[in-house]
């Protein structure tokens, strides 16, 4: 079985800033949380791959077929939530359906509006008036309707509270059941992202900086907080970012390189991210 996504080279230049070399793959029956700060280059290589943008450089093959040559066939098998939302705020859901009934063959009226009543939406009612949440829950229920093998998701549970956050996670779950199904899901919430990724790809400056399976991630690396000669006595290679103050020092470790007897706290994603970006990467 094909992957979901590869990305081989991708290379896009503007102004001020660039994608260089960017390339990850996703395997199909895997969520891939992908992570970096504002600017980094998230939306620009979101944007490359549905090619709403043309790249300079290299390669994009969506569910096995090149995103540009294919790209009617592409964005058929494709489900995509933006975090502005996909849709006029003057549409209300009965004219969602209409217009997406014309955009994919393979629209299904039916689930769409059973998705409407489950989340308890006034079908009537303009996407304008309805909250952001709600407004979220109508993008991703299109998504989900018309039999999309690939979610690619930028942001969608941003500004949204912890009740409906879970219930946009519970959806993702469902979908995830086939395992032919993938996300790649780009968000700054990088709790949602330690529930449900199985892999992690971290983009810093328009560059790769990794892209792992999150609990390998999580496994070998760790936090350790010690004196400036401690962290001078490690072997270099075991050190991956540091961050040194008049009260210490603290790194970002992997646990393989430190003596057992030395104390490496468990790190999470934002640790992780906060360190590759604010720290001093020693690679």
């Amino acid at each position: 079985m094909e992957n979901a996504l590869e990305i081989k080279g991708l290379c896009k230049q503007y102004e001020g800033f660039a994608l260089e070399n960017v390339s990850f793959t996703l395997p199909r029956g895997a969520v891939m949380g992908f992570i970096g700060e504002n600017g980094a280059g998230k939306t620009t290589t979101i944007k490359s791959i549905l090619h709403l943008i043309h790249r300079d450089e290299g390669e994009i093959r969506v569910l096995g077929l090149d995103n540009e040559k294919n790209e009617r066939a592409v964005k058929e098998r494709i489900g995509v939530v933006l975090e502005d939302g996909c849709f006029l705020n003057t549409m209300n859901a009965r004219q969602v359906d209409t217009l997406m009934g014309k955009a994919y063959k393979s629209w299904q009226s039916a689930q769409f509006f059973d998705f409407m009543k489950r989340f308890g939406i006034d079908e009537r009612k303009k996407i304008k008036d309805y909250s952001k949440g709600m407004r979220m829950k109508i993008s991703i229920a299109a998504a989900l309707s018309h039999g999309a093998e690939l979610l690619i998701m930028d942001e969608p549970t941003s500004g949204l509270d912890p009740v409906v956050r879970d219930e946009v996670l519970d959806l993702f779950y469902d979908f995830m059941q086939d395992e032919s199904h993938a996300i790649l899901l780009s968000s700054h919430i990088t709790s949602d992202l330690d529930k449900i990724a199985d892999y992690i790809t971290f983009i810093h400056q328009g560059r790769i900086v990794l892209s792992e399976p999150r609990d390998a991630l999580l496994d070998t690396y760790g936090v350790l907080r010690c004196t400036a000669d401690q962290l001078a006595s490690l072997d270099p290679a075991a050190v991956r970012a540091k961050r040194v103050s008049t009260f210490g020092c603290e790194a970002l470790v992997r646990r393989s390189g430190v003596p057992q007897n030395w104390p490496v706290e468990p790190v999470n994603i934002e640790q992780i991210m906060l360190f590759l970006t604010r720290g001093e990467e020693v690679r």
